[in-house]
């Protein structure tokens, strides 16, 4: 199936609908600013999209707007994960005094333009329409890190991220260029095919994959393009921080998935890939995993604060989650995305805890933790404990499920090399069980000190905060339909 511009829009709903939702809100608060109006419109939004991107299982895949995006289920898969980031990220907002000082209609419309990009992100079968779609969802990205008025903290924050963007955007974009002088196409069915029959300098290849892969490793989060997350992290309002910890790392992913895969990869046997040019990225991929990984557990260790912490414990599971690209299979795959759907759950439970313990302190530092299990807060200190576990990779929760699919894909290789890598992974999550122990332990053994008063948390933030820690529980335990849903979402459209 290959679409026109007019006939593609039958398949674009839940584009359309996002797209309408944000003029809507916008458009809203010209006639009446009102903070919740504009939460509830961008929740409606958000379900009505992800009741039409769930209709769109039943459609036929294939190319849409000239070839430009690809309708398949990899595709779906990453729009009804953004979907549900966002649902969770606006209830997180409702609820947060660092929200309550900005302008809620200007933040809602981005944070839904934001997952908006994510949407053709994952869609991308041009890479003219990756570029435009990774600037889309980076701009926005700028604009909601500075987003808290007068917080010098913010606003340097947002310059960091500015600067390290751009430099990676043009270093993307310049690759692109090199791979478009080698075949004369942008189009990855046509750069596929021209690489397959011609014989194109491998020196030339390489280094333009290194250049595409800088701008695809911003977005994921991997070492030596992480410098501007743990600022990032700590600057930006914790709701957003959340949601950017998994959703801008899942479209990242998606978006590198996507080129390096069914763009210049060919299906063997088996559900393996082979690069169709020779050139030996995985091993890059392979390095870049193993320093991903330590690089990020190293420089957690010790952190005071927390957002900060789970930066660099965000850059580590990036490095994890690399794993699965480095083995050029299927299963390595699928282990990728069953863990971003856990790594969504326990990571967004987790900065929901932060956000919630925030709203009463006005502090993420860890010393604000001290006995807090004992100081009225006992539900947010469990669930943190739940979450801070799964994310160490501790059974029964999920974390242990997604980590046990990615180190068993990658010793299915039995090279040594895979070897070594599921050594240096399984040795960066006994590093990881340090710094996330560390939390547990002052929550509930160390003794509250003099000063601090007791923590009157709102109920109403009870009503995500259970749940998600109840679902990395029963994922841990009961996986079989996420593992399901991450097989079938690898089928992609190859033509």
């Amino acid at each position: 199936m290959d679409l026109k511009n007019v006939a593609s829009l039958t398949f674009s709903c839940p584009e359309i609908l996002l797209s309408a939702t944000i003029l809507l809100i916008i458009i809203a608060d010209l006639i009446a600013r009102n903070r919740k109006g504009a939460a509830l419109l961008a929740v409606s939004g958000c379900v009505a999209s992800l009741i039409c991107t769930l209709d769109l299982y039943s459609a036929q895949s294939g190319w849409l707007f000239h070839r430009m995006i690809v309708l398949d289920n990899f595709s779906l898969f990453f729009k009804v994960f953004g979907l549900v980031a966002a649902l969770l990220a606006i209830w997180m907002s409702l609820g947060s005094n660092e929200i309550k000082q900005v302008y809620h209609a200007e933040y809602y419309a981005l944070l839904l333009t934001c997952t908006l990009g994510m949407f053709f992100m994952a869609s991308s079968h041009n890479l003219l329409m990756a570029y435009l779609s990774l600037e889309l969802v980076s701009l926005t990205s700028y604009v909601l890190t500075g987003f808290l008025p007068r917080n010098r903290r913010s606003s340097e924050a947002a310059l960091k991220y500015l600067i390290y963007g751009g430099v990676a955007s043009g270093t993307m974009i310049y690759g692109m260029s090199w791979v478009y002088g080698m075949t004369g196409s942008l189009d990855y069915a046509a750069i596929h095919a021209a690489l397959g029959q011609g014989e194109p300098s491998k020196t030339a290849l390489f280094l333009a994959l290194i250049f595409i892969l800088a701008g695809f490793g911003y977005k994921i989060v991997f070492v030596p393009f992480h410098m501007w997350s743990p600022d990032v992290y700590q600057g930006a309002p914790t709701p957003f921080t959340g949601f950017l910890s998994v959703a801008s790392n899942a479209a990242g992913i998606a978006i590198m998935i996507r080129f390096f895969f069914p763009g210049i990869s060919k299906l063997g046997d088996g559900g393996a890939w082979s690069f169709v040019a020779g050139v030996e990225w995985p091993q890059v991929l392979l390095i870049l995993s193993m320093v991903t990984m330590t690089v990020g557990n190293l420089c957690a260790l010790n952190q005071r604060n927390l957002k900060r912490m789970l930066a660099y414990s965000g850059i580590a599971h990036a490095g994890y989650m690399m794993m699965g690209l480095a083995i050029l299979n299927n299963e390595g795959l699928s282990a990728i995305l069953f863990y971003a759907m856990v790594y969504l759950i326990m990571n967004l439970g987790a900065f929901l805890v932060v956000a919630t313990i925030a709203n009463e302190t006005g502090t993420e530092d860890l010393d604000t933790y001290r006995g807090l299990a004992w100081r009225g807060a006992i539900v947010p200190a469990v669930c943190f404990a739940i979450f801070l576990f799964s994310l160490t990779g501790l059974p029964p929760f999920a974390g242990f499920i997604g980590k046990f699919f990615l180190f068993s894909a990658v010793l299915k290789q039995g090279g040594q090399q895979f070897i070594v890598l599921a050594v240096v992974a399984a040795l960066n999550s006994v590093i990881s069980l340090y710094y996330y122990a560390k939390i547990v332990k002052v929550m509930f053994l160390d003794t509250p000190n003099p000063e601090d008063k007791p923590v009157a948390v709102a109920r109403n933030s009870f009503a995500l905060m259970i749940p998600l820690s109840v679902l990395t529980v029963v994922f841990g335990l009961y996986f079989a339909p996420l593992v399901q849903y991450a097989t079938t979402s690898l089928r992609f459209f190859l033509k």
